[in-house]
């Protein structure tokens, strides 16, 4: 029996962060790399809540604080699904972990036992079938492709739906597609869902206020309102509002839900970082103008990178709804040779290929799910991605 316990063979490490850091290291090399791996905005917090912050660590707020979250952001949260998702919470009805990531460990861990299922649409973010597994339950994907523009039907639902089935995971706009479901394509799914009272939904809303061309954004509970007795409706501060090394996450849904959430949390963590938490309050209570600013730069990058792809021999790429994200497929060029010799047989070898001939860094599509497929994060300078689409543009031409 090995030293490292056996629950852990049962997972791998994340394939964005795994990239990414390939990436940084070829950088540090001297080599001229563009690394469009991370789901990271690259615009800057913004100044109100930097000062927030700021003020909050003169004021002396730096010490322990509740577990899962201070009462005052707790209570901008409740305002907040109140105000945008006509979602009415109490205070403790709310968690605050570190991340949206713990969140979602949390809800997880607390509630699946072995054998119970959790229903994943592919292609989906990396992490949610290795937090599953950690907690001894068995994820059942199902493919949304891109003849349905990587949404999930109904019938797809309904036909995954077993007596062992604890969850279903769902998230609009989505990493790594950037499909969003409109309210009536919601509605759809959330008419299977009233129809298997025993099935929990957690809904992923991290990317919410990511989303393009006049699309109005909704949510499971808020679409139908009996759901919201077993719907975990997840969100944080890390992409709309520029925080993600700040590590804040919030979810509301069921009190005895909560509860188990935080004593999980209690035991590993504890809370949040203060300081983190007294930014996050002044993110969702002050000004929110700048959202829509850096929407209009991520959508002049998305059409740039979709309209620059299409163009590239062999790939397709969808226009998605919202997020940073574009998710091509790459089926044209699986086959063929590339410039070191060897035949792209798969995405994974397309994307192997391309940082080696080209310098862009990109993530292949086996890591979520679905192939052949890669995925670009557009969060990046707009001259850095013209580069790089231009870069995979002639890698493509250059296939034989």
């Amino acid at each position: 029996m090995g030293f490292i316990a056996d629950s852990l063979n049962r997972i791998q490490p994340s394939s964005t962060i795994a990239i990414s850091m390939k990436a940084a290291a070829l950088k540090a090399e001297g080599r001229d790399i563009i690394a469009l791996s991370a789901g990271e905005p690259d615009f800057d917090t913004p100044e109100n809540i930097k000062e927030a912050a700021i003020a909050a660590i003169r004021r002396g707020e730096t010490k322990y604080t509740a577990v899962d979250g201070i009462p005052q952001l707790k209570a901008a949260i409740v305002a907040k699904f109140k105000r945008e998702n006509g979602l009415d919470y109490k205070v403790s009805q709310v968690s605050v972990g570190t991340g949206g990531k713990q969140v979602l460990y949390n809800a997880l861990l607390a509630t699946v036992n072995p054998g119970d299922e959790v229903i994943i649409p592919a292609p989906y973010w990396v992490s949610y079938p290795d937090i599953v597994m950690l907690a001894g339950g068995t994820p059942v994907f199902v493919e949304a492709t891109i003849a349905t523009n990587f949404k999930l039907t109904a019938e797809a639902l309904e036909k995954a739906i077993t007596p062992k089935t604890k969850w279903f995971i769902f998230n609009s706009p989505s990493n790594p597609s950037g499909a969003a479901y409109t309210h009536d394509e919601l509605k759809k799914l959330t008419d299977v869902l009233v129809k298997h009272p025993h099935v929990w939904v957690l809904s992923d809303d991290m990317y919410e206020h990511l989303v393009y061309d006049d699309f109005k954004f909704a949510t499971p509970a808020q679409v139908e309102p009996t759901l919201y007795e077993r719907t975990l409706t997840m969100n944080g501060v890390s992409k709309a509002y520029c925080m993600t090394g700040w590590r804040i996450g919030y979810a509301a849904g069921p009190e005895n839900l909560i509860k188990a959430m935080a004593k999980l949390q209690s035991q590993s963590t504890s809370n949040p970082s203060s300081i983190a938490q007294w930014a996050a309050v002044e993110a969702l209570n002050g000004q929110q103008e700048f959202i829509t600013a850096n929407n209009k730069v991520f959508k002049e990058r998305r059409d740039l990178v979709v309209s620059m792809l299409n163009q590239a021999k062999g790939l397709s790429c969808p226009t998605p709804e919202g997020a940073f994200y574009v998710y091509p497929s790459c089926a044209g060029v699986i086959g063929k040779k590339a410039p070191s010799g060897k035949v792209i047989s798969n995405d994974a070898e397309f994307a192997e290929a391309l940082l080696e001939a080209e310098g862009v860094a990109v993530v292949h599509g086996a890591a979520f799910g679905t192939s052949p497929h890669f995925r670009i994060s557009y969060a990046t300078a707009t001259s850095a991605l013209e580069d790089a689409c231009q870069r995979i543009q002639r890698f493509c031409a250059g296939l034989t």
